[in-house]
């Protein structure tokens, strides 16, 4: 039997779709109540925080760093200037995933891994958010290019344009006036972070350094308009910055051109100074290199080449050098001598080609084995007579000689703003006891009487102290600095004079000093018989291997480089000094054959004019039949 046919219920169904349908539109009007209320939170509730938030991402403060200070010679000649360089820039925060954005640099640009290292290195370097960060510098035309057809491949990356250091002199100045470099992390923590941001180079040596604070200058700001890529739109808002000053040293570029013409390329040192006023007239450490290495970066291989040279080409002789001053520390010795009373101008020594302390086998040589004779103390600084001050030194003693020849700077930092110099070394009871435990030896001050022994200085003490004895005992220190915008160079701790109970003490050590130049048995007559002018000066060698006694010093027999050095120091003209120089020679030998026409062809390229003249304003003017300064 068939089943009953069943009825489709219309009305059933139609009242099924309408709930269904009434469901849904109560489930639809939830979400777009939800929606709004979340819209108003958003836009009424929390309108402060986003509009914030969103200005913050569309307006951006970047600090626009100020031009540095330029660095002139005494004549107006530019040291140190800015030139305009193209660099390649990555910004963290808009770069995403900025390792694989260096990659893709890396990949564009074909570079090695060694710079793919190096550009994470400068990226992870501390910076303020959404500055960007300086990884290639000194880009080609062509690196350009492939940047620019590259660019949707690198977010965050931008060629900028900007100002970087140049030194258009070369290795001249490199061991004065120093260079800049890249910040690093402990840098950072030293500066002002604010009056920093956007600057990526600073001082790392010589004046740079010194003067950062003045040559650097103070950071300004733009308010930026942005798009969604980081894109800058507009400048709303700028606020210049104030560029570094400019700084005038007292170095002299044709001076310094000369000093180095004369060390004709021997590894050694010059520094002239003006006794008048203590300005730095020259400065010269050869062998030197050239700093515009160290601006953007230097690469490992250039900077080994450098650091491994057998000729320190890296160090700085000048100031860092320590050697001792040999013979060229006894006109101040006299000066000591006369003023402790332990000799007079008369007083004589007879030499027999050495010196020997009482009952003491042991012979002091003198440099002339067969000895000079009798001898006073004009002919024993002329001679350079060792046996005179082997004997003034016992007479005078350790500890007073310590008091004078610190008063002359031996020992201790002379400089005004040459922040590298070491202090060099002036020995002493004490200073023997707290580093080797031991008493002082009668020996030990007998040779400290012709400057050898523990007594260590830099050439630029030894420049002092012959402008010492050039002024007489003013004192005033060296500096490289002659204006900064105008401004003088203040010393805010001036060393006193050097007093003397009778002034003509000066003028007796260096009346000796004249003799060694013009005198009949001076050390360097032959030098000072081809000069226009006067000039007091005094030879030196500093040893560099010891000669056991009796021994006489063979040059042959030794290595080069454990000759001893040369050393010469001189001012001139005597009656109106206007130039002191020192000169050491590594391994020259011989102060009066060898140093001594250094510094005569550096005070000749001073004094002299083109014609070959000692220049007007340096000449003697003729008084009442007499020549007077």
């Amino acid at each position: 039997m068939s089943q009953p046919i069943t009825l489709k219920d219309h009305e059933k169904d139609a009242r099924l779709v309408r709930r269904r349908v009434l469901v849904g539109i109560v489930f639809v009007l939830l979400l777009i109540g939800v929606l709004i209320a979340r819209m108003y939170y958003l836009q009424v509730v929390q309108y402060e925080h986003h509009s914030t938030l969103s200005e913050n991402n569309r307006v951006h403060v970047q600090p626009i760093p100020p031009n540095r200070g330029l660095i002139f010679d005494r004549t107006g000649k530019i040291i140190a200037d800015n030139r305009p360089s193209f660099s390649l820039t990555v910004t963290r925060e808009r770069a995403g995933d900025w390792r694989q954005v260096l990659d893709g640099v890396v990949e564009v640009l074909e570079l090695s891994a060694e710079e793919r290292e190096l550009f994470e290195k400068r990226v992870l370097q501390g910076r303020r958010p959404f500055e960007p960060v300086p990884i290639m510098y000194e880009l080609s035309e062509e690196q350009i290019a492939r940047i620019a057809v590259n660019q949707f491949r690198l977010p965050g990356v931008e060629v900028a344009a900007q100002l970087v250091r140049h030194y258009p002199q070369g290795a001249h100045f490199a061991h004065s006036v120093g260079y800049v470099g890249r910040i690093n992390e402990a840098e950072l923590k030293k500066v002002d972070p604010v009056n920093y941001s956007g600057t990526h180079h600073i001082g790392k040596t010589g004046i740079e350094k010194f003067y950062e604070d003045q040559l650097h200058g103070q950071v300004g700001y733009e308010e930026v308009e942005t798009n969604a890529r980081g894109r800058v739109l507009r400048v709303l808002k700028r606020t210049d910055p104030i560029p570094g000053k400019d700084l005038t040293l007292t170095l002299d570029l044709d001076l310094q051109e000369a000093a180095e013409e004369a060390l004709a390329g021997r590894r050694g040192a010059i520094v002239a100074l003006q006794p008048a006023t203590g300005e730095v007239l020259a400065m010269v450490s050869q062998p030197s290199f050239n700093p515009n290495l160290f601006v953007t970066g230097i690469s490992f291989k250039d900077y080994g080449e450098l650091r491994d040279s057998i000729d320190r080409p890296l160090f700085n002789r000048v100031l860092r050098g320590l050697y001792p001053p040999g013979s060229t520390i006894k006109p101040m010795m006299a000066v000591a001598g006369l003023d402790a009373g332990v000799i007079t101008p008369k007083t004589k020594v007879f030499d027999p080609g050495y010196f020997q302390l009482p009952n003491v086998k042991h012979k002091y040589r003198n440099w002339n084995r067969g000895g000079d004779g009798s001898v006073d103390l004009e002919l024993a600084i002329a001679r350079s007579n060792d046996t005179y001050f082997y004997d003034m030194a016992h007479k005078l003693g350790v500890d007073r000689m310590h008091d004078y020849m610190t008063r002359f700077g031996i020992g201790q930092r002379v400089s005004l703003d040459m922040f590298e110099e070491a202090a060099g070394l002036m020995p002493s009871r004490e200073w023997k006891r707290a580093r080797y435990r031991q008493a002082w030896y009668p020996g030990e001050t007998v040779i400290l009487g012709i400057g050898q022994g523990y007594m260590q200085a830099t050439p630029l003490q030894l420049a002092q102290a012959t402008a010492l004895m050039a002024t007489r005992g003013k004192w005033i220190r060296p500096h490289l600095a002659r204006r900064i915008e105008g401004e003088l160079p203040v010393d805010p701790e001036p060393l006193p004079d050097i007093e003397l109970q009778d002034s003509r003490y000066w003028d007796y050590a260096v009346n000796g000093m004249e003799q060694v130049m013009h005198g009949r048995r001076g050390t360097a007559r032959k030098v000072g018989d081809t000069s226009l002018y006067r000039i007091a000066g005094k030879s030196g060698t500093a040893q560099v291997v010891a000669i056991r006694q009796g021994e006489r010093y063979d040059s042959e027999a030794l290595a080069e480089r454990h000759r001893d050095h040369a050393l010469f120091v001189a001012f001139a003209p005597v009656e109106n000094p206007q130039i002191a120089v020192a000169v050491m020679v590594e391994n020259g030998e011989s102060g009066s054959g060898v140093a001594a026409p250094v510094a005569k062809q550096v005070m000749d390229a001073w004094l002299l004019d083109e014609n070959g003249q000692l220049k007007a304003e340096y000449a003697p003017v003729q008084v009442a039949g007499e020549q007077q300064p």
